[in-house]
């Protein structure tokens, strides 16, 4: 669910930004129909997952999730981390043209991307989800859109106060998180190479 995360840490790379971004809709093994440069994207996507998911920053921040939330601790984890990125942009290119060339990239990439995963990249792009991350209320929207899209009644709706409860705190994680984070992609994105 972090789209902007996996998007940057995919580094230059088109093909690595288009499979990160859409990871979360590609089930099953790879390469799952995909062209192999954007299944090796999707690879980098789930080993990245894989990593936050052990990783101690990581493990943090779904502890300072009350128990209300906890089931969901890893989504919203993942969406206050896109947050906090988007807010404090570390990248010397500004944020809004950064989401500018992943829409682009992802536009370009469309016919090659599963059916089920086109209409939510092009709704991704048209409403600027990846720059929306950058304002509290963009992550509230998000929040309420996937408790609606779910199937079972959940407590999404309404979890940004989860963050605003313990902002200091998960910025501390993030900030922990992200330098292993982009330490663990370049590695893995030098070693598989194609």
């Amino acid at each position: 669910m972090n789209f902007l995360a996996h998007a940057v840490l995919a580094g230059d790379d088109p093909a690595l930004i288009v499979g990160g971004v859409v990871g979360d809709w590609i089930k099953g093994p790879l390469p799952a129909g995909l062209p192999a440069d954007l299944a090796r994207g999707v690879a980098l996507h789930r080993a990245i997952d894989s990593h936050a998911e052990t990783h101690p920053a990581f493990c943090r921040s779904r502890n300072r999730v009350s128990p209300a939330r906890r089931r969901y601790a890893g989504i919203l984890v993942d969406i206050f981390y896109d947050h906090l990125l988007a807010r404090d942009w570390p990248q010397p290119e500004a944020l809004n043209e950064t989401t500018r060339r992943i829409y682009t990239h992802l536009a370009d990439f469309d016919p090659q991307l599963p059916t089920h995963a086109r209409p939510a990249m092009a709704l991704m792009a048209r409403e600027d989800w990846l720059g929306s991350y950058a304002e509290l209320s963009g992550i509230a929207d998000v929040l309420r859109r996937m408790s609606r899209r779910a199937r079972q009644p959940n407590p999404l709706a309404g979890g940004e106060v989860e963050f605003m409860g313990d902002a200091a705190g998960f910025a501390e994680d993030f900030a922990e998180w992200f330098g292993d984070a982009r330490r663990f992609a370049k590695g893995w994105i030098t070693s598989n190479v194609d």
